[in-house]
């Protein structure tokens, strides 16, 4: 098995980009509203200690969008800040669908 996160010989934790996806997709996912992930769901690009996040979602129908992004954002970044070394940079939110589902309640999701 790999290992996750390295230390390499000056002593600094580098991550995996796995990781770095993981987080930003349960960071994602746990915002209400979020129907899914779409498209090429998450991308990811690392410069130096800066990440800057693109992810593509569905929204539920009957939710406010930029609402929803918002919250996307804050929590990628609070997420992303408390489980890593990393600062984040630039965090894009793509909507590219919305989800019609029969049976959601969205009254919480507002």
């Amino acid at each position: 098995m790999k290992n996750l996160i390295n230390i390499d010989s000056d002593g600094d934790v580098i991550y995996g980009n796995h990781v770095l996806r993981s987080i930003v997709q349960l960071a994602t996912s746990e915002i209400s509203g979020v129907g899914s992930l779409q498209g090429k769901g998450v991308r990811i690009d690392v410069i130096g200690e800066t990440v800057n996040v693109s992810v593509g979602i569905n929204v539920l129908y009957g939710v406010s969008c930029a609402d929803v992004a918002f919250r996307i954002q804050n929590n990628i970044k609070r997420n992303i800040e408390t489980s890593t070394t990393y600062k984040v940079g630039k965090i894009d939110v793509n909507i590219l669908g919305v989800d019609f589902r029969e049976n959601i309640d969205t009254t919480n999701a507002l």
